[in-house]
């Protein structure tokens, strides 16, 4: 496995495929096991991997547990992201839960304890709550880097407009930058590109995404009469095949594998990556992870990757259907825009 900077705001050197770890544990009455869950750990540690993503949640706090036991002896030899601002189990009330400083103060405490460490390497806001001020949580995560309790902060299932705010506001008040963001994305779910990817990229955030396989939908195997996500974790993370242009991608992708000498899984997390993502694996088993890792050694050729890029299109929403309108692109450039070198990477 190869090994990237972690955005341009850190010198973290992470692996190309991060080990999402919502399967580890039983306590949602589907996932994995703790001897399935420590030979996964093992053969993603064995073929390079070194970057970890769990959640105070995940299995009611089972994931974290089950982590701080697996990583004793080898702490240092990974990156630890977890999350909070959702419940880490029934038990969690009002005040631990959400994004204010209150719930990031007791979360954080309570997942070092799970995790069995004195620090938490990446440490996620979950999701946005809507109502917390970006002020509170950009000098909380400063704080907490401040403290030594975290080292990095990073947002997930954020706004872009909220990302760029807490972004820039960091950036001006010296605070810890916010290094990361988390979002979802795949061959059936590409609405990310429309605001949070550009964001992301060019606010200089390592960018992480969740679902590259559609919650299994993109393997193909409920074609087969497999049931995986779309039952277990009552339904979290699966994209259905129900549209006609989801089947008409899922269609491509498998003619693509077959002249690729892939499988459909592998090429689709292979998609991913190649949009400058960090995509996150979430094996059940160690035969899913087995065949996630192979995505690595896949390389799309341009061919194939027009052809998925065209099946799995999405339309321009406002202020975009103006922005890459023709005409509007020869009224700002001049009628130059088609003479102007102006580079591949969207600026802040």
């Amino acid at each position: 496995m190869r090994y990237k900077l972690f955005g341009r705001h850190t010198g973290l050197r992470v692996s190309e495929l991060v080990l999402g770890t919502a399967n580890f544990g039983t306590r949602w009455g589907h996932g994995t096991e703790p001897d399935e869950a420590r030979r996964i750990l093992d053969t993603y540690a064995e073929a390079g991997g070194n970057f970890i993503d769990t959640a105070n949640g995940y299995q009611d706090g089972q994931s974290e547990e089950l982590l701080g036991d697996l990583l004793a002896g080898r702490r240092d030899h990974f990156v630890l992201a977890t999350k909070y601002t959702c419940r880490a189990d029934a038990r969690s009330g009002i005040l631990t839960t959400g994004n204010s400083r209150q719930a990031m103060v007791s979360s954080v405490e309570a997942s070092l304890k799970r995790l069995k460490t004195e620090r938490i390497d990446l440490y996620w806001a979950h999701v946005s709550d809507g109502v917390t001020p970006l002020e509170e949580l950009v000098r909380g995560f400063d704080d907490l880097v401040r403290a030594g309790k975290i080292l990095y902060a990073g947002l997930s299932d954020f706004p872009a407009w909220r990302v760029a705010r807490a972004a820039t506001m960091a950036e001006l008040r010296g605070s810890a930058r916010i290094a990361g963001l988390q979002v979802e994305h795949s061959l059936v779910q590409r609405t990310t590109e429309h605001e949070l990817l550009p964001a992301g990229h060019a606010l200089g955030l390592g960018v992480v995404a969740f679902s590259p396989l559609g919650g299994g939908m993109l393997t193909g195997k409920y074609r087969k009469g497999e049931r995986g996500r779309a039952e277990g974790l009552s339904g979290a993370g699966f994209q259905a095949e129900n549209s006609p242009q989801r089947t008409a991608v899922l269609d491509t992708l498998l003619a693509v594998a077959e002249e690729a000498g892939a499988t459909p899984g592998e090429l689709a997390i292979a998609w991913v990556a190649a949009k400058g993502s960090f995509p996150i694996i979430g094996p059940r088993t160690l035969a899913q992870l087995e065949d996630n890792l192979a995505s690595t050694r896949v390389t799309l050729s341009p061919e194939h990757l027009a052809r998925l890029d065209q099946v799995s299109a999405i339309p321009p929403v406002f202020p975009h259907t103006v922005l890459e309108d023709p005409r509007i692109r020869d009224l700002y450039t001049g009628g130059k825009f088609a003479q102007i070198d102006a580079g591949g990477e969207p600026v802040a």
